[in-house]
């Protein structure tokens, strides 16, 4: 079962002050329930402002903000899901992994390339590439270390952050109009993910 969970908290639509997201309640709990494997993901929505901002204010305890730092946001939202991960499921019934966030490519000072500007035009893996943390995986990493119950975090962002050419085009089917340089071809990228959780779903062993 896929299900489609941008922040893994709860948003909510008010008469009259519209969407809220509350950093404070999970959003699907009571799905994740009784499940054998659970793969969670949040991070690239966090950033969305203007009309791709699915917010109109985020609630945090008793308060009401228009805004938040969003790294400040995305960890009250983390620690809320790991708590509830903690009460509510079992070590022995369920498998929890958390797959890190990849990479996106719009800056290409990030890889060292400054003629370009975006992915736009690759067409073979960028290895003139320093990787490095961001700072959302130490957050992610720090919050994953302080729960109870194991979890097997996937890290793809490394190794992803090589492949500038894995990123939908506007040469593929549908023409886009704008490459998608944080958005990666289903056939690709993606497979090696799905690589990697076959092999440790079947070696499991909590990787935090």
């Amino acid at each position: 079962m896929l299900m489609r969970d941008s922040h893994l908290v709860k948003l909510t639509n008010h008469k009259k002050l519209g969407r809220i997201l509350n950093l404070n309640t999970v959003s699907h709990g009571e799905s994740w329930k009784g499940i054998d494997v659970l793969v969670f993901n949040t991070w690239h929505w966090w950033l969305h402002t203007g009309r791709k901002q699915l917010w109109d204010y985020i609630k945090d305890g008793d308060r009401l903000y228009e805004d938040m730092h969003r790294l400040v946001a995305y960890e009250k939202g983390l620690r809320t899901w790991a708590r509830w991960v903690d009460k509510h499921l079992s070590s022995t019934k369920t498998k929890v992994y958390f797959q890190g966030v990849s990479p996106d490519h719009m800056n290409a000072l990030n890889w060292r390339a400054p003629k370009a500007r975006t992915c736009v035009g690759a067409t073979q893996p960028e290895t003139n590439i320093v990787t490095h943390t961001h700072k959302w995986e130490t957050i992610l990493e720090k919050v994953l270390k302080g729960m109870k119950k194991p979890i097997n975090l996937l890290r793809i962002n490394k190794m992803s952050q090589f492949r500038w050419d894995g990123h939908p085009s506007i040469y593929g089917i549908g023409r886009h109009k704008l490459p998608g340089c944080t958005h990666w071809c289903l056939f690709g990228v993606p497979d090696t993910w799905n690589h990697l959780f076959y092999t440790s779903l079947f070696n499991y062993s909590h990787s935090v």
